[in-house]
């Protein structure tokens, strides 16, 4: 099976599996999954991350966090879609929830938060907002 969006799929998997109060996520490796991953954990919002093989795939396994009542993300939003590729500048960057969320960008020096980018003067494909 082939997906057309699988950011859209890695983010609807991890608002699914916190919705069901999952402690863990399993699905598909890839680059940019794993690199999202990362920035997810830098910045708090998941516990852990780690590839693996198992029957010869490549697995990203996310450990989720949640703090006593609730998850650390409350939502998760696609902004660039395959559809409708949305590209921002340097200077267009804006601060998710009032500075209470992130944006993920895909920029020339690679993929990063929207503060990273503003602090580096990079701009890019605005792939999500967590919050």
């Amino acid at each position: 099976m082939s997906l057309t969006d699988p950011v859209a799929d890695f983010l609807a998997r991890i608002r699914n599996a916190i919705r069901a109060r999952h402690q863990k996520l399993d699905l598909p490796a890839s680059k940019l999954k794993t690199e999202i991953a990362r920035i997810l954990k830098e910045e708090g919002y998941i516990q852990n991350y780690k590839t693996q093989e198992e029957e010869g795939k490549l697995i990203l396994r996310v450990y989720l966090k949640y703090g006593a009542s609730e998850p650390a993300i409350r939502d998760l939003a696609r902004v660039s879609r395959p559809g409708c590729r949305v590209y921002i500048g340097r200077d267009e960057i804006k601060r998710v929830q009032g500075g209470l969320g992130i944006s993920i960008l895909t920029t020339p020096k690679g993929v990063m938060t929207g503060r990273q980018a503003r602090r580096e003067g990079v701009g890019g494909e605005l792939l999500c907002e967590v919050w």
